[in-house]
């Protein structure tokens, strides 16, 4: 995969050096000149010196064939503008933006450019790591309509096949987390003790369905 990568600070040098260890062929585009020692002597793509939103750059690192473009710079205004020129005015498919305002990404999200919002993210990975439920999806869909979170269940859940909680709560198991590996679960598999549930439901449901999830089900329901 044709990969450009806008923005060589930490961030940027590394995701360029991993993509380019996982064989791509990866373009760094900075508007300085010594951010590229970053990346080390082992990389084996290229670099093109300027503004990752400016025509002419882009043209250079070869966004006319490239296939994705991740914007990383440490300003928002210049990752979207180079994300959007990417994606609207050059046709690349796969395009990612990083975004500090969590405000801003959701507008962005809308518009069909997928962001990492940086504060946002770091938080809820946090919140994870001590043992709570992050109240943010996991992922939403660019309208902001779908979106996979995580949620907690009740104990009475056990042993319960997904297709009832579904039914219950309106919400479809996406996947577990169990014994510290994924499952994808069918229809009939039942929920255990220690797996992590985590949903794919309408976003204006999502409430919801952490409350019903919460509740013991209701007896014979569904059945």
């Amino acid at each position: 995969m044709r990969v450009i990568i806008m923005g060589c600070g930490r961030v940027g040098a590394g995701l360029a050096t991993a993509m380019d260890r996982r064989g791509h062929h990866v373009v760094v585009i900075d508007r300085d000149q010594t951010a590229f020692s970053r990346l080390g002597e082992g990389f084996a793509g290229r670099t093109v010196r300027g503004v990752g939103f400016d025509r002419d750059v882009l043209i250079e690192a070869g966004v006319e064939s490239a296939e994705a473009f991740a914007a990383v710079s440490s300003g928002d205004n210049s990752n979207i503008i180079s994300a959007r020129v990417a994606r609207e005015v050059f046709g690349v498919r796969r395009v990612v933006a990083r975004i500090y305002d969590a405000k801003r990404a959701a507008v962005y999200e809308r518009l069909g450019i997928p962001t990492v919002a940086t504060v946002p993210w770091a938080t809820e990975r946090f919140i994870s790591a001590l043992g709570q439920t992050p109240q943010a999806p996991l992922w939403q869909d660019p309208t902001g309509a779908l979106v996979i979170a995580r949620v907690d269940v009740h104990e009475e859940w056990y042993g319960l096949g997904c297709a009832h909680f579904q039914e219950q709560t309106g919400a479809r198991v996406a996947f577990l987390q169990r014994y510290g590996g994924p499952v994808l679960p069918e229809p009939r598999t039942a929920l255990q003790d220690g797996d992590e549930v985590f949903v794919a439901v309408l976003a204006a449901q999502l409430e919801a369905a952490r409350a019903a999830a919460k509740l013991p089900p209701v007896e014979g329901a569904g059945e």
